[in-house]
């Protein structure tokens, strides 16, 4: 008998043995599945974390956009208010020549110095100018061109070889730093 009490006192400590293996499988097996949970919920909080951060970056670069823009287009707006202001200062100069040259033209008997002293005026205004870039156009017997010239009427030629050239300039044409800024008028030989 005593062996047949052991035996079943064996079957009984397997049978605990076992449902405590069970248990402690059950038990695991939550806790995995409450652990991913937890990992979930931190790589949630992380995901929003980091989705705030963006924009607040978003925002933050949008609005340093919004302020470089604003600050160009005041730039812009005062660089064109004053772009003339230097060739004005420098004109000047030449403004008040011209009014002593009118003064003098007043009380002036001697018509040459008159005319000298105008002639030196302009002088001083087209070496400024060329100092500024500004510089004339020379048309008169060259090809019509009409990307630097504006024919104003074609009259015969008197020569055979001014046909197609220009004849006459009405008006000086000028270039600004190699570029036109004003097409001459000229007359153009057929």
């Amino acid at each position: 008998m005593n062996f047949d009490m052991l035996k079943k006192k064996k079957k009984e400590d397997i049978e605990i043995t076992e449902d405590s293996t069970t248990s402690m499988e059950e038990n695991t097996q939550l806790d995995e599945q409450e652990q991913p949970t937890e990992a979930t919920i931190s790589a949630e909080d992380k995901l929003r974390e980091e989705l705030a951060q963006a924009n607040d970056k978003y925002l933050r670069l949008y609005a340093e956009f919004d302020n470089f823009r604003r600050r160009t287009t005041k730039e812009r707006v005062e660089l064109l208010q004053t772009a003339g202001k230097e060739i004005i200062v420098s004109l000047l100069p030449i403004l008040d020549d011209f009014e002593r040259a009118e003064k003098a033209m007043e009380t002036s008997t001697d018509v040459n110095a008159v005319k000298e002293g105008v002639a030196l005026i302009q002088n001083k205004l087209n070496n400024l100018l060329s100092q500024k870039g500004l510089k004339p156009m020379q048309s008169i017997g060259t090809p019509f061109d009409p990307d630097l010239h504006e024919a104003i009427t074609n009259i015969p030629a008197p020569t055979e070889e001014l046909k197609g050239k220009v004849i006459d300039e009405m008006e000086k044409g000028y270039y600004l730093n190699d570029n036109v800024i004003r097409f001459a008028k000229v007359i153009v030989g057929a």
